[in-house]
């Protein structure tokens, strides 16, 4: 199960987002916003985290105007490892080096197209869980 999130600036691409999701017959929650009317990106945030942490949810997507602010949010809590990704490379490599549980993307940074690239590259691929990328991942998460 997928967990997504946004705020006012990331709805329209959320809309487009869950479309894909659809398409590809992915499950997901969808934890709002629900319409463009001014909201706080770290409510949002938070509750794609949690579903996380709780296992609700095995990763997340969220999605603010620029994709920063629910990006740190993100990444404030305990075990996630949200990562903003830009292009299909990024994606990859946040996968792949990182095990990034969330995506954050800009709602006014990325069209619907490369969006839905971006989302179907970080679902699609795994952690190489190479022993480099397991370390320092543990380093990441040391308090």
């Amino acid at each position: 199960m997928l967990a997504i999130g946004c705020d006012h600036g990331g709805f329209e691409l959320k809309q487009e987002i869950l479309k894909h999701l659809d398409e590809r017959g992915i499950a997901y929650k969808d934890f709002g916003c629900y319409d463009t009317d001014s909201v706080d990106y770290p409510v949002y945030a938070k509750e794609v985290c949690r579903a996380i942490q709780e296992k609700e949810c095995e990763k997340g997507i969220l999605i603010c105007g620029t994709g920063i602010g629910i990006s740190i949010t993100a990444n404030k809590q305990k075990g996630i490892r949200a990562a903003l990704c830009t292009d299909c490379f990024m994606a990859e490599a946040t996968r792949l080096h990182n095990d990034a549980n969330v995506l954050a993307l800009g709602g006014r940074v990325v069209g619907a197209g490369l969006a839905n690239k971006i989302v179907d590259t970080f679902l699609d691929t795994p952690f190489s869980g190479d022993e480099r990328h397991v370390r320092r991942i543990r380093m990441i998460e040391e308090d």
